[in-house]
C-alpha cells in the first residue's frame, strides 16, 4: 500500500491551492480518507475527511468554508483532493494524506486511528 501527496508550494495569503493524493495497493472504496497537517512544533491536526460511498464531507473548524475535499475511486485506488481557498498563513504546514478502514463510517479526527499515511506535501503561505 502507497500513499503518495502532492501538489504543494507556495502561494500568496487569499490564494488558493490544490494538492492531491493517490492512495493505492489495495481496494479503498469502503475507506475513510483524511487530511491532516502539522506545523513546526504543533501537532498533527484534522483538516477533512470523506466517507466512501456517497463521500460526505467533514472539516476541521478552522477550514469550514474555505477547503473542500473530494475523491474518486477506481479499481485498486483512490484519489483524494483538497481545494484549498482564502489560504492564510496559519495554513502552512506539511499535509498528509491517510485512510482508516475498511467499513468506517465517520472519519475520525484522531491521527492515532488511521491505517495508513502518505509522506506529505509542503504548503507556505506567505503574508
Amino acid at each position: 500500500v502507497q500513499l503518495q501527496a502532492s501538489g504543494g508550494g507556495l502561494v500568496q495569503a487569499g490564494g488558493s491551492l490544490r494538492i492531491s493524493c493517490v492512495a493505492s495497493g489495495r481496494p479503498f472504496g469502503t475507506w475513510v480518507m483524511a487530511w491532516f497537517r502539522q506545523a513546526p512544533g504543533k501537532e498533527r491536526e484534522f483538516v477533512a475527511g470523506i466517507r466512501f460511498s456517497g463521500g460526505t464531507t467533514y472539516y476541521g473548524d478552522s477550514v469550514k468554508g474555505r477547503f473542500s475535499i473530494s475523491r474518486d475511486d477506481a479499481r485498486n485506488s483512490v484519489y483524494v483532493y483538497l481545494q484549498m481557498n482564502s489560504l492564510n498563513p496559519e495554513d502552512s504546514g506539511i499535509y498528509y494524506c491517510a485512510a482508516d478502514g475498511p467499513g468506517i463510517v465517520i472519519p475520525s479526527r484522531l491521527p492515532s486511528e488511521y491505517v495508513y499515511w502518505g509522506q506529505g506535501t509542503l504548503v507556505t503561505v506567505s503574508s
